[in-house]
């Protein structure tokens, strides 16, 4: 399993294809934090960078599940078996987009930040971002190569899906990944009372993504 995520990890590097991620996350962060975060307004910006890179994470995950060739694929999982192989791709996009994940957290601290935060504020901005990376994975593997052959189509329904789950968290925090609910509890202070059903809500619907992605990978190969 460890080198099979290793193999992965290290073809998509070599790819160069996680200069697009890379971009997306810094164009984020810099406009994020290009003027400076004062005091007090750490966590909602943790919120904020949360929310929005989740189409980010999504984008990452599903392109280090798109860059191993179907032969490969097949190939691996006649070696360790369709369910290790599934798992293999799964744990590499959490790898990644965790690393991701990692940057944004902790860019802000020493640049955009006025003040560091407080570790109440760090641990809830770290949860929120790990949130975001389930959720995100789960997207990007919805929408890569073995679920959707087409190119065009499979960006079309990530972007699409993103902004879906955006429309609907906005109706209710259980409607679908409650990315609005979090970003408007952290800028009105009501985080710590809401993140219960937050972070069921968010867990659930990743959970969900993953399951159906672990289905259709079996119909599909």
């Amino acid at each position: 399993m460890i080198p099979l995520v290793t193999f992965r990890l290290s073809g998509y590097v070599r790819s160069h294809r996680i200069f697009q991620p890379v971009l997306g996350l810094l164009a984020v962060l810099s406009i994020i934090y290009a003027t400076g975060v004062p005091a007090g307004g750490e966590l909602p910006s943790y919120s904020d960078s949360a929310g929005i890179l989740m189409l980010v994470f999504a984008w990452a995950a599903r392109g280090l599940l798109d860059n191993e060739p179907d032969e490969q694929r097949l190939i691996a999982i006649t070696a360790v078996g369709r369910r290790r192989e599934l798992v293999a791709g799964l744990l590499a996009a959490l790898l990644l987009t965790g690393a991701l994940a990692l940057v944004a957290v902790v860019f802000p601290l020493f640049v955009g930040f006025a003040e560091t935060p407080g570790g109440a504020d760090l641990g809830y901005g770290a949860g929120l971002h790990l949130l975001a990376v389930l959720a995100g994975t789960a997207l990007g593997a919805l929408t890569s190569r073995p679920v959707l052959a087409s190119p065009a189509a499979s960006a079309a329904v990530l972007v699409g899906g993103y902004m879906a789950i955006l429309l609907l968290s906005s109706a209710s925090p259980w409607a679908s990944v409650p990315v609005l609910d979090w970003m408007n509890a952290a800028h009105h202070h009501e985080l710590p009372d809401r993140l219960g059903v937050i972070v069921a809500s968010a867990l659930a619907w990743s959970a969900a993504g993953l399951a159906g992605y672990a289905a259709v990978r079996r119909v599909r190969g």
